[in-house]
């Protein structure tokens, strides 16, 4: 008899790491979804995180506290730094320091704990904001080193890192999530989302989100404020 193969998701409430939690259910992966509080200011994501885990199938939810000074410096972390609303030839001010790095570790040390043989992040190098934690080159590097770095590493049995992403457009993201099923409304991909979760169709977040569905040809159902109207995005993408 096959044993069910248990799976570590890094669910941040964003569409790429929703999409991710849903094809791993469609693997027929148990998943534990793993969330994490850093101080970003866009908070509304962590309470989407939790619904999103049950909706989507999970089979339990965890949310890890971290120390938010490790962090600081960035415009997610600090709200005296302003948000870009265009696209940036370089890292932009939007970068958190090493933080895939501190997620994928914590999630590695979890997964031994839950006996799980998976970890799946969503990051994506395609339509993307250029974090350097999000490249393919940065997720092979992770995953060698995390068959080093732990028990079941040593015996033999490295825990896998999944990306499924990681070469995919946001319209494909899109098109395969909804293909899914995902309802991309209870996503938050805004870096501004206000107290109930409504996107400000300004940041690079909602730019880029935006693009994902106008090049899918897929209604874009973000909920957001009401004083910017969905067809008002097309001018900024």
């Amino acid at each position: 008899m096959t044993t069910a193969v248990r799976a570590i998701i890094l669910l941040s409430g964003g569409m790429d790491s929703a999409t991710c939690l849903s094809i791993a259910r469609s693997q027929q992966r148990i998943c534990h979804t793993l969330a994490f509080d850093y101080g970003q200011r866009h908070r509304q994501e962590l309470s989407a995180a939790q619904q999103l885990s049950q909706v989507l199938g999970a089979s339990d939810h965890r949310l890890i506290t971290l120390d938010t000074a490790a962090f600081a410096g960035s415009a997610l972390t600090d709200p005296s730094i302003a948000l870009p609303t265009t696209p940036s030839e370089s890292i932009p001010a939007t970068y958190v320091p090493a933080r895939n790095t501190v997620f994928l570790a914590m999630a590695l040390a979890y997964a031994e704990v839950r006996a799980a043989e998976e970890i799946w992040i969503g990051v994506n190098a395609i339509d993307y904001s250029g974090y350097p934690d999000c490249r393919p080159e940065f997720i092979d590097a992770f995953a060698r080193m995390a068959a080093l770095a732990n028990r079941t590493g040593i015996a033999g049995q490295p825990i896998r890192i999944v990306a499924p992403l990681q070469h995919c457009s946001k319209a494909e993201i899109i098109r395969q999530g909804t293909r899914l099923g995902i309802d991309y409304s209870l996503t938050i991909s805004c870096y501004q989302a206000d107290s109930q979760g409504l996107a400000c169709g300004q940041c690079d977040a909602c730019r880029l989100r935006h693009q994902g569905f106008v090049d899918a040809t897929i209604a874009d159902n973000t909920r957001y404020l009401p004083s910017v109207p969905v067809n008002s995005l097309n001018g900024m993408v």
